[in-house]
């Protein structure tokens, strides 16, 4: 296990397993800000912007990185997304030039934490991206050299692992997909609205409910950040309550972790509207319906964790 994260500390994380996607043709651009939440435009060769991919309804078919290249767009998202994400672009290429090229095996990323952009090769993509609170920055390399630029990076900066980068987003309040971002989620509910969202760009699918929850200010839930009052460990798929009314489900627990830089038990968690405001108790439970229930208290606090 890495030890914990230190501010100004420089550690990196090997994503090569994210897909991978090469957008290009002359309508890429206008095709793109039809699907994302952000402005295309904004998305540089040197800056990558944040942006979500929506169903009509507004809830997330992906979460997604994009950055420009001279003669294209490229997208990295979620590993699982790796037959979806294409598909559900390739659905809405009716009569644009656009060729969507999945590029997941051919290319590498490695993300750096650090101040100062990386010293890299030149046959090596350096981009600015914000994948936690802190910037940061992608490498993109072919994945022939990965060995190589990982070494070369091992001996510059620290390592997270797989293990140590789970427990490193779970501090920082980042959502990922297949926990706090699935396809029942709409932006909004899981801070992604900042981030993501451009209220100015015009048009894409799912643009009509999210303008709506913007007007209204009110979303059914929020992603919130639990801390275990007894320092019992949290488990993905607790239900939340009211230690007063078990009957009334307040929310229910997406990923949860040790986290030694607090020397607490913590939780990222799903919490419904009357329910989520910081400070306020909860029990988490497995199950209502498992028999003996042992509810583990609960506080709820704002993110990232502090």
């Amino acid at each position: 296990m890495t030890a914990p994260l230190q501010t100004g500390e420089g550690v990196f994380f090997d994503f090569s397993g994210r897909t991978k996607l090469r957008v290009t043709g002359s309508d890429r651009l206008r095709f793109l800000n039809g699907q994302i939440t952000n402005d295309v435009r904004k998305a540089t060769e040197s800056a990558a912007i944040e942006g979500c991919v929506l169903n009509a309804k507004g809830k997330i078919n992906a979460h997604v990185f994009v950055s420009a290249g001279p003669d294209c767009f490229w997208i990295d998202a979620a590993a699982e997304l790796r037959e979806a994400l294409p598909a559900r672009l390739e659905r809405y290429v009716i009569a644009d030039d656009v060729q969507i090229e999945n590029v997941t095996d051919r290319l590498s990323i490695f993300h750096v934490l650090s101040r100062a952009a990386p010293d890299v090769n030149d046959s090596q993509r350096i981009v600015s991206t914000r994948r936690f609170t802190d910037a940061g920055w992608d490498i993109w390399t072919d994945s022939a050299f990965h060995d190589a630029v990982s070494q070369r990076l091992s001996s510059m900066l620290r390592f997270f692992d797989a293990a140590s980068a789970e427990i490193f987003r779970v501090e920082y309040g980042i959502p990922r997909w297949g926990r706090e971002l699935t396809e029942e989620i709409i932006p909004i509910e899981a801070n992604l609205e900042e981030r993501t969202v451009d209220y100015e760009k015009g048009c894409y699918i799912g643009q009509e409910v999210i303008s709506r929850i913007k007007m209204s200010g009110q979303t059914n839930k929020r992603l919130c950040g639990l801390i275990s009052l007894h320092d019992a460990p949290l488990l993905p798929g607790m239900k939340l309550a009211r230690a007063s009314d078990k009957s009334k489900e307040a929310g229910w627990v997406t990923s949860a972790t040790r986290s030694e830089r607090l020397g607490k038990e913590i939780a990222l968690a799903y919490v419904k509207r009357g329910f989520n405001m910081p400070g306020a108790n909860l029990d988490a439970f497995v199950s209502k319906d498992s028999g003996a229930v042992v509810a583990s208290p609960v506080e709820l606090v704002p993110l990232p964790f502090r």
